[in-house]
């Protein structure tokens, strides 16, 4: 038996990826992930594909998104940084374990300076992104990819784009830097 850097570089698991992708009609799949809300949004997919590293073919594991959602992201995770420095017992609602005690009051209060922070990070423009594409060669299978477009949506059709120039080579990514804000309108 061969011994791989992991799972995902194991050939009967690419095959096997490679035999869901046909029945599919696609060269790519979606992983379900219960604990991912964002999957539901259009925004996000978590997605495994074949590609090549350096020579070797390996399951690509990991999430494309849209720059919009990776802003707002950003900008929610920087507005709560900031909070904690003045408030450091605030625990946001996502990290909540069961049991948590919550002060109904003193959270009404931060979570309302939280907005007001996330609206002026947003009116100062002081978060910006840019398009991305991060590896994780450290992965427990295949390999961990992170993908950020500057997309409305992610579709199979944007998705199969990305996959397409990544496996071969021709993906370019638009460096330029943005920012977004929660109240904008699509004008079309």
């Amino acid at each position: 038996m061969m011994n791989y850097k992991n799972e995902g570089y194991a050939p009967e698991e690419i095959e096997g990826l490679r035999e869901e992708c046909r029945e599919t009609g696609r060269s790519f799949i979606y992983v379900e992930d219960e604990d991912l809300d964002v999957l539901e949004s259009g925004e996000c997919a978590h997605i495994q594909f074949v590609g090549k590293d350096f020579g070797d073919e390996v399951i690509f594991d990991g999430l494309i998104y849209t720059l919009r959602l990776h802003h707002s992201s950003t900008v929610y995770e920087t507005a709560v940084e900031q909070i904690r420095k003045s408030h450091p017992e605030y625990v946001p609602p996502e990290e909540r374990q069961p049991g948590y005690s919550i002060d109904v009051a003193k959270d009404e209060e931060i979570e309302e300076l939280l907005t007001e922070l996330i609206e002026e990070l947003e009116e100062t423009e002081a978060v910006k992104v840019q398009e991305h594409v991060e590896l994780e060669h450290d992965f427990e299978y295949g390999i961990g990819i992170d993908v950020c477009l500057n997309v409305e949506d992610i579709n199979d059709e944007v998705i199969e784009n990305f996959i397409s120039q990544f496996n071969a080579g021709t993906l370019k990514l638009d460096k330029t830097l943005y920012s977004f804000t929660s109240d904008e309108v699509d004008e079309e």
